[in-house]
């Protein structure tokens, strides 16, 4: 566990605007995080969370600060390294509160990471918006935490999104009814893939192959043999990153014949577009966002601006959202009150690059895309609750 220096970046940020804005710098705000700057999701983190933590950092800095108590002060980022290891997160997280005593707290990526920190959180006051977490268990989470909110849906909303896609290409005639369905053996791909056996049956689909392999599996090459010899219509994967990567370049090599083609988490990482290129036009995965709007242009400009790097098309602006939900609480408090910033959070609406977020009595927000697909060199969502800006999926023709 490793005290990392984006706090002092961070903090050199704030100095250089403190200076422009008054004689005198203000104490900072310290926000803690615990990063998987290391460790199987590392990859993730640096795509979905990392940037956005520096993006918002220098927006906020760069206009002084946030307003609290009648004068702007600058935030500052105090962050360890957890290697991805859940026990190291925990320590981290309580080091945060009881030795680093930082005022509120950033949520980590993923969802046992997210539900394994609840109690520290919840012990210390600090509110929770979770992103990078998905669960049928939020209204028993947020029972027992009321500080915690979710962002990006839950297990079924998930699922039914997928579903809906798979039943829109069937109506369409583009797929027939068969459905091969692969998941890695964790807690995020066995819940995934136990509601979908029960809702993909529920919507008339055949599961005619069914495999889960372990975390951090190097070959997945038979697991793409065994679905390609079941001859299915559509091939669905609930997969981290690394295996979203493999599967794909295993459905390549083996010519997976599907017009309907699914894998999870990364599908909607530029670098999964960059790596495959016009391989995957049609490619259908997690997320997708509505790349039109002005605030959703504008967002992605200034993330390329200022990090060097573009986005992914799926949780980047929900975790940026997060980030704005919280600046508006705490400025909406006007004072470093973690109490009075969840009571605020739970009773007022925050505009976002993503729209308007308000939460449910759940502490949940009913609005998310859940499925995106590949078209034209950008993830557009195919699939939505409570967006209503989703276009319809279409057939995926090929490899090539």
């Amino acid at each position: 566990m490793n005290r990392r220096n984006f706090a002092i970046a961070s903090a050199a940020v704030a100095l250089s605007f403190a200076f422009a804005e008054a004689p005198q710098a203000q104490e900072p705000i310290k926000f803690g995080m615990v990063a998987h700057l290391s460790g199987p999701l590392a990859g993730g983190e640096a795509v979905t969370h990392l940037p956005n933590v520096q993006l918002w950092v220098e927006e906020v800095n760069g206009r002084g600060g946030l307003m609290v108590d009648g004068k702007r002060r600058p935030v500052e980022i105090v962050q360890y390294d957890d290697k991805t290891n859940p026990a190291e997160h925990i320590k981290a997280v309580q080091r945060l509160a009881s030795q680093d005593e930082v005022d509120f707290m950033i949520a980590p990526y993923g969802t046992g990471f997210n539900i394994a920190a609840a109690p520290i959180y919840a012990r210390y006051k600090y509110p929770l918006v979770a992103v990078t977490a998905i669960t049928d268990e939020i209204h028993e989470l947020t029972a027992k935490f009321p500080n915690m909110f979710f962002t990006l849906g839950s297990t079924s909303g998930f699922v039914e999104g997928v579903t809906n896609t798979l039943k829109t290409l069937q109506s369409k005639g583009v797929i027939g009814d068969k459905v091969a369905m692969v998941n890695v053996a964790d807690a995020f791909g066995i819940e995934l893939a136990g509601v979908a056996r029960e809702k993909f049956k529920e919507a008339g689909f055949n599961i005619v192959y069914d495999k889960s392999y372990p975390l951090g599996t190097p070959d997945l090459s038979p697991v793409m043999k065994g679905a390609k010899a079941a001859a299915p219509d559509a091939f669905v994967a609930w997969s981290y990153p690394p295996d979203s990567f493999a599967l794909t370049e295993q459905a390549i090599i083996e010519d997976l014949d599907v017009k309907a083609f699914y894998t999870a988490v990364a599908t909607a990482f530029p670098a999964y577009g960059g790596k495959f290129g016009n391989a995957i036009e049609g490619n259908l995965g997690a997320g997708g966002v509505n790349p039109n709007t002005d605030a959703m242009k504008a967002y992605r400009k200034r993330h390329q601006d200022v990090t060097g790097k573009a986005p992914d098309y799926w949780a980047s602006a929900t975790y940026y959202s997060a980030l704005q939900v919280l600046e508006q609480a705490i400025e909406g408090v006007g004072k470093v009150d973690r109490e009075a910033v969840t009571q605020h959070i739970k009773t007022n609406a925050f505009e976002t690059v993503i729209g308007t977020i308000r939460f449910d009595k759940h502490n949940n927000s009913e609005r998310y895309w859940s499925v995106g697909q590949w078209r034209g060199g950008q993830f557009v969502a195919v699939a939505d609750t409570g967006m209503g800006d989703s276009v319809a999926p279409v057939a995926k023709k090929g490899w090539k």
